[in-house]
């Protein structure tokens, strides 16, 4: 067989990580490794993977269908390591956790902690995703268990979710030196339609991406995280809501101002989500704790 799992982990991370360089740092080999393997695999196929450039290549339509279809394979072929794994030993090897960035991460640290006193060796992977984002890492197999996962679930069959809470304590805020903040009295949406919004840019790879605060044909800034958002509308480049726990201490220090609107954001529920295909020992831990109302709490505070 020409195509390996090994060449399609190499597609993915030229893919992922933008350069033959990148990747190769990435996988831990050396750039000219991953050329021969690539070239190889084209001369083998008798077709053309890549549109080359100078020294920029990029996926052709044939590279593209391979990419696709081979990450399909990637993922069955993780998925059953893991299940072999766990059917062997109860405790995952690694548990994958993808939290929302709305939630501050370090948030889950005393969490992690008294996991890691267990000392069962399960390795944890965080990552944090935005808005579909969440539910893409789910659907896809990124993550095993995902918090704050907001809005509602897409229609995928092996995905378990459990609601955490509902997210109510958005605060427009705006810089002092920003043009609405002379407005006096609640704002009208067709006045924000006027102003250039900030928005935290989705992490979806594979489910269609959301957005939230955005109206039709407004003006947008996407930044990558919820303290980038925050930032970027301390220095005035824009409008948005933001989470009590980031915005308060920015009205606070007088660097936002919070103002009124004529229709105000509705909560927006936030779940867990879990893969419950051969659930293991330490997935479990983690569910059981987070029935317990004081671990929401300190999760969701301020949210």
């Amino acid at each position: 067989m020409k195509i390996s799992l090994d060449l399609l982990q190499m597609l993915d991370a030229i893919e992922h990580h933008g350069s033959f360089t990148a990747a190769a740092e990435a996988l831990h080999r050396v750039p000219s490794a991953l050329s021969h393997a690539i070239a190889k695999l084209e001369d083998e196929l008798d077709i053309q993977l890549f549109t080359r450039e100078g020294r920029k290549a990029t996926l052709n339509e044939a590279g593209r269908a391979l990419l696709d279809d081979g990450r399909h394979l990637l993922r069955a072929a993780d998925e059953l390591e893991r299940r072999v794994l766990r059917i062997a030993k109860g405790w995952e090897t690694e548990l994958r956790i993808a939290i929302d960035t709305i939630i501050p991460v370090e948030r889950l640290y005393p969490l992690l902690q008294r996991f890691f006193a267990v000392g069962c060796g399960t390795q944890i992977r965080i990552n944090q995703e935005v808005l579909g984002g969440t539910w893409d890492a789910i659907a896809t197999g990124r993550a095993d268990l995902v918090i704050g996962a907001p809005g509602d679930p897409p229609s995928r069959s092996g995905i378990a979710t459990r609601r955490l809470c509902d997210h109510e304590s958005f605060v427009f805020a705006i810089a002092p030196s920003h043009p609405l903040a002379s407005w006096e009295g609640t704002i009208p949406g067709s006045e924000l339609l006027l102003h250039r919004a900030i928005v935290i840019a989705d992490t979806s790879q594979e489910l269609i991406a959301r957005t939230i605060g955005v109206l039709e044909g407004q003006e947008v800034l996407r930044v990558p995280d919820i303290r980038a958002k925050a930032s970027a509308q301390v220095a005035g480049l824009g409008i948005g809501h933001l989470p009590c726990w980031i915005a308060d201490p920015e009205i606070a220090a007088g660097r936002l101002v919070a103002m009124k609107l004529a229709d105000p954001r509705a909560a927006m529920p936030l779940h867990l989500a879990w893969r419950t295909r051969q659930i293991g020992k330490a997935l479990e831990w983690f569910l059981a704790e987070l029935t317990k109302n004081d671990e929401i709490e300190a999760l969701t505070a301020g949210l």
